[in-house]
């Protein structure tokens, strides 16, 4: 019986060291990852369009924020068989890229809201692996380099890309802001991962923002403000109880002057969803352009 009681104690011993380590590890902080950014220029918002909305949504995008469109090719950009139009829409507050299916769309393709250029895909996809994400598309081709898809907790698609030729683009002048709606539940989640990935961090963090940018003037919700060499991410944790547009604007794009670029985009077919609105150093709007495409704008107070 002695040796019985001995070896209960040792496990009894064993098994809250076990616990304790258990424990540490759900609340110790993300590992930090390899680097893998190489800047927000390189950064895009992935947009989708009826192919008969293509040249009306290229003119009203770069009519509202400057810059220039790549020639426009047909390709395959998925790994599955598919066919879209495609071009990048580069001006100096974002970059857009922009498909017009002209098959249906191979999921998940569609979902995905962003597009980040890394230094190696392999290595990228490994490291958001490792800080929490899964993989909805293993690495593939396409025309011009390798692509993978992937999803952080709380459900947030994003494209990560690979070009075979390094590409160079001039600075942004302003750098665009990716919105990101999650729950309570998984925000914190979202965040640590994300953080770890982006080697990012963590520029406010308000408990009790204003209502007010989500639609709801009288309450408050949570507003994460996070810097990286990927860009600028904002995570707005709510219940989800959103007034239409909120939730499908997944860009955010900074302006010198909010009235001028609004009276810009109206000329062009350009519809004002919510008006401009003050809040917490920023008058901001959110728009849809020709196609259905939502998007922000938002001037700096200075």
């Amino acid at each position: 019986m002695r040796a019985l009681h001995s070896t209960f104690r040792f496990s009894a011993a064993m098994l809250l060291v076990f616990c304790a380590s258990s424990a540490l590890s759900e609340t110790r902080p993300a590992q930090a990852t390899r680097a893998v950014a190489v800047g927000p220029q390189y950064d895009t918002t992935h947009v989708y369009v009826a192919p008969e909305n293509v040249d009306a949504f290229v003119k009203a995008f770069l009519g509202t924020f400057g810059g220039a469109s790549t020639k426009q090719v047909v390709v395959t950009v998925t790994p599955t068989p598919s066919s879209t139009s495609s071009q990048l829409l580069q001006t100096p507050a974002g970059t857009v890229s922009l498909f017009g299916f002209k098959t249906p769309i191979p999921h998940p393709f569609g979902a995905e809201r962003t597009g980040y250029l890394v230094t190696d895909l392999d290595s990228a996809v490994a490291s958001a692996k490792s800080a929490g994400a899964d993989v909805l598309v293993a690495p593939f081709p396409d025309p011009i380099g390798r692509d993978a898809v992937i999803q952080w907790p709380g459900g947030i698609n994003m494209q990560l890309y690979w070009h075979t030729a390094k590409p160079s683009y001039a600075a942004l002048q302003t750098i665009p802001e990716n919105r990101v709606y999650v729950s309570p539940v998984r925000a914190d989640a979202f965040l640590k991962g994300f953080l770890a990935f982006s080697h990012g961090k963590i520029a406010s963090d308000d408990p009790h923002a204003s209502g007010i940018e989500i639609g709801g003037p009288h309450d408050t919700f949570r507003r994460v403000r996070v810097e990286s060499l990927f860009g600028k991410l904002t995570v707005l944790v709510t219940d989800g109880q959103l007034p239409y547009p909120y939730g499908w604007e997944i860009t955010g794009y900074e302006v010198s002057t909010l009235t001028d670029t609004l009276a810009k985009a109206e000329s062009l077919g350009v519809h004002i969803l919510v008006q401009p609105y003050s809040s917490s150093g920023r008058a901001a709007a959110v728009v849809q352009f020709p196609g259905g495409y939502v998007a922000e704008i938002h001037q700096i107070s200075k």
